[in-house]
């Protein structure tokens, strides 16, 4: 029997508030709604995704903390969600905890690939969504992808961090883990109506060329509703705008890694 790698995606992004948990959250929710088998690991401490995927955090009994630290495996923390084929490795603040005492640990940079690698066959996509900084957190989302996905505000600052992050990349495929591609950039926040997104966009496409997604996700009122009733917003408005740009993007995401 043959068995099928999962595809590994590393939404990452140091800059907060550009749509990074969002894009995790409902790219993982329209993938397993074109029957690919998901799983979303949430390797960022705030545990936003595990929220907007309805878990209760306070009654986990274990998280990605323990799996990073080496205590328990990926299989025994994972959880199923009420959306078919979507399945969650959950996490909560301890994690930035666990953060410094990995800091020790002699294979501190491969703990999230070797625990990927033990349900690899198990699942189509594996998604991490990772913190808003370049910590040990994101380096080891970095090294257990094959592919980054860089979620980028269409405002003023936008760009600003990019290069370190790129450079970033750069280092860890010299060094750790030399299949890592960018799959590709996708533009959050995006109001075509502003001469700043356009301009913005612009810039991007300069910059990253054919590596810009088509989908562009707009500012959209249910997008940021969802996550408060823990829905992506495809469940809890399948025809926003918003769940139409992120069904788009998934099926751009289909089209890239197959």
């Amino acid at each position: 029997m043959v068995i099928v790698m999962a595809k590994v995606i590393c939404i990452t992004n140091q800059k907060g508030g550009v749509g990074k948990t969002t894009t995790s959250v409902n790219l993982g929710y329209f993938l397993a709604k074109d029957k690919n088998r998901v799983l979303l690991v949430d390797a960022d401490p705030q545990g936003n995704a595990s929220s907007g995927l309805g878990v209760d955090k306070a009654n986990l009994e274990a998280s990605l903390t323990e799996v990073m630290l080496g205590v328990t495996s990926l299989k025994d923390i994972i959880q199923t969600t009420e959306f078919k084929n979507l399945d969650i490795a959950p996490t909560t603040s301890q994690l930035a905890n666990a953060e410094v005492e990995m800091a020790g640990m002699k294979q501190k940079f491969t703990m999230l690939r070797q625990a990927i690698r033990s349900v690899d066959g198990d699942y189509d996509y594996v998604i991490i969504d990772s913190p808003p900084s370049l910590s040990l957190l994101t380096v080891n989302g970095m090294i257990a992808a094959d592919y980054l996905i860089l979620p980028v505000q269409t405002e003023f600052y936008a760009l600003e961090g990019v290069a370190q992050l790129l450079e970033s990349m750069s280092m860890v495929k010299k060094a750790m883990n030399p299949d890592l591609k960018l799959l590709g950039v996708v533009a959050t926040m995006y109001d075509r109506r502003t001469s700043l997104s356009t301009e913005v966009m612009a810039e991007l496409r300069k910059y990253f060329k054919d590596k810009v997604f088509e989908a562009t996700i707009p500012r959209n009122v249910r997008v940021a509703e969802a996550p408060s009733h823990g829905v992506p917003v495809g469940d809890y408005d399948k025809f926003s705008k918003g769940a139409k740009a992120y069904k788009a993007l998934a099926r751009e995401v289909e089209e890239r890694t197959n």
